[in-house]
């Protein structure tokens, strides 16, 4: 049986550094890849964003959950299974409209989760299961 492999994603990696939190960004195993939720990095700084609408930290979160599965070898579209963590049912829709723009067809399951707060100013989290290949 193949060994879990930890999957650096830069610049991700080197973000989470900063927080030192105790997470890998992504772990795969044989052909089963994991991608660990990331808060909204601003992409020109690394620094969680602050203020950004629901919109705009789902896209980010999006677009980082997309370079983690590539750089693992996998895609959005071999995604299987998606949890989205949110702090307010109220954003539900909001994020709905930017979730379907990266999983236009054949979308992966997924649960939505409410959560209370997070130990950083931001609203949104997704992890993920995905295929490799």
């Amino acid at each position: 049986m193949p060994a879990r492999e930890v999957i650096r994603v830069e610049p991700l990696s080197t973000w989470l550094d900063r927080w030192k939190a105790p997470a890998s960004i992504v772990t795969r195993h044989g052909d089963t890849v994991y991608v660990s939720g990331l808060p909204p990095f601003d992409p020109e700084t690394g620094q969680v964003v602050v203020g950004a609408s629901v919109e705009r930290q789902a896209e980010l979160v999006l677009e980082q959950l997309k370079l983690c599965l590539e750089t693992a070898g996998s895609s959005l579209a071999n995604a299987l299974k998606c949890n989205v963590y949110c702090t307010s049912v109220e954003k539900f829709a909001a994020v709905n409209a930017v979730y379907a723009r990266y999983f236009p067809e054949s979308p992966p399951v997924r649960i939505f989760v409410c959560v209370p707060a997070w130990f950083g100013p931001f609203d949104i989290e997704i992890d993920c299961i995905a295929a490799r290949g």
